[in-house]
């Protein structure tokens, strides 16, 4: 198998000029001090279709003949994919099919056919609408284009890669979000041949982990389920062509909780005014998780930003009580006049800003006199929320559930 090489970048990145932007690269001043370290954010959440996948998906049907094209391409994808495949083929004039998971975000669908793809609603998770994208190619002739594992999809993502490095020629760490491997192959495809030295680190949510077995296995090893938040990196088995790039080229691979991506969600969109997708932050989260680990200057690559708005409000509400900024109560008061005021009045002096409150009369645990009462808080930190819990308990609140 013939890996990747800088030329083969650097030619995907001339094809690619004027289709693809060029995303800026942010300097972090709250992570670089968490860091004591140089910290920038490559903002592959700006680019088109929002995502890093338009690079790989232009150049794979840039690619095609004639014949390839007339019959058309289908692929499957949860979002990022389908929309880099949607618009590549709206630019060159190719009919696309994407299937997609029938419990789709309806942004996503609507962000892929609004590129001009036709889209099909099959299978309950991705691994059905591939079976079905695979059974429509063989069935109609199409050409199936898979998300990574292809030289031409492991060139075009390259390119970001060949960006970071003319933005930034003194990095030292680069670090990719990483599902099937062919971004994380591309960047170390692109850098490691004329820059040695800069470290390539690949980053996994550490429950959809496929790269950490497979590497000890030394071959790609399939995951039994993933299950996280990050569907843009929950990719059960790495690609056979990114697997070679990761085990010569990549130096680190590690993985994140569902805590530090949520976290790192909320960092990105409170301090650097970037909305990212819990699989685009991996690279900041692992950076809030080993903080002295990598050697600057860093990079950290935010490789998506397409979210469902109300997924974004649930994971803003996650990551706050991450960190510690959130807390959420449900505890019972006596059933008389004042009893809700004098718990309201007592948030006010220990300074908890209360964002939501519910009060029944009605629960079935409840004896008569007594009301049950479920709260939401916004604290400072979880010194503060601690103090706010100690504080309710000695003052004879008895607390049934905290969150």
């Amino acid at each position: 198998m013939r890996l990747i090489e800088g030329n083969d970048v650097r030619a995907a990145q001339a094809k690619l000029t004027g289709i693809t932007r060029v995303t800026p690269l942010e300097h972090s001043r709250v992570l670089g001090e968490l860091c004591a370290a140089e910290v920038h954010l490559k903002c592959e959440n700006l680019q088109r279709t929002g995502s890093f996948k338009l690079r790989g998906a232009y150049l794979r049907l840039l690619g095609l003949s004639a014949e390839q094209r007339a019959a058309g391409v289908v692929a499957a994808s949860a979002g990022n994919h389908a929309q880099g495949v949607a618009l590549a083929a709206q630019l060159l004039g190719i009919h696309a099919t994407v299937y997609m998971p029938e419990r789709v975000a309806l942004p996503k669908l609507a962000a892929t056919a609004g590129y001009g793809a036709e889209v099909v609603l099959r299978g309950a998770v991705l691994e059905e609408s591939l079976a079905a994208a695979r059974e429509h190619a063989e069935r109609t002739g199409a050409e199936f284009i898979h998300p990574f594992d292809h030289p031409d999809i492991v060139a075009g993502q390259g390119t970001v890669g060949t960006e970071i490095m003319a933005q930034l020629p003194q990095a030292r760490t680069v670090l990719v979000p990483t599902g099937g491997g062919g971004l994380v192959a591309g960047v170390a495809a692109a850098i490691k041949e004329e820059h040695p030295d800069v470290a390539v680190v690949a980053v996994q949510a550490e429950q959809a982990a496929a790269w950490p077995d497979s590497l000890t296995a030394g071959r790609p090893v399939r995951l039994r389920e993933a299950q996280t938040m990050a569907d843009g990196i929950a990719v059960a088995e790495p690609g056979a062509l990114p697997y070679a790039h990761v085990e010569k080229q990549v130096d680190e691979v590690i993985t994140v909780s569902e805590e530090q991506l949520s976290r790192a969600m909320l960092l990105c969109l409170e301090r650097a005014k970037l909305v990212v997708e819990p699989a685009g932050v991996a690279a900041v989260a692992a950076l809030l998780a080993h903080p002295d680990r990598f050697r600057g200057p860093i990079v950290s690559v935010l490789s998506g930003g397409n979210i469902d708005p109300l997924l974004l409000l649930q994971l803003v509400q996650h990551g706050m009580s991450s960190a510690g900024r959130y807390l959420s109560l449900r505890l019972r008061l006596p059933d008389r006049p004042g009893s809700l005021g004098g718990l309201v009045s007592l948030l006010g002096e220990l300074e908890a800003n209360v964002i939501d409150i519910a009060h029944s009369r009605v629960t079935g645990a409840l004896s008569v006199g007594e009301v049950d009462v479920e709260i939401s808080l916004e604290t400072r930190g979880p010194e503060h929320r601690e103090r706010v819990t100690t504080r309710l308990e000695a003052a004879g609140y008895a607390l049934y559930e905290r969150r």
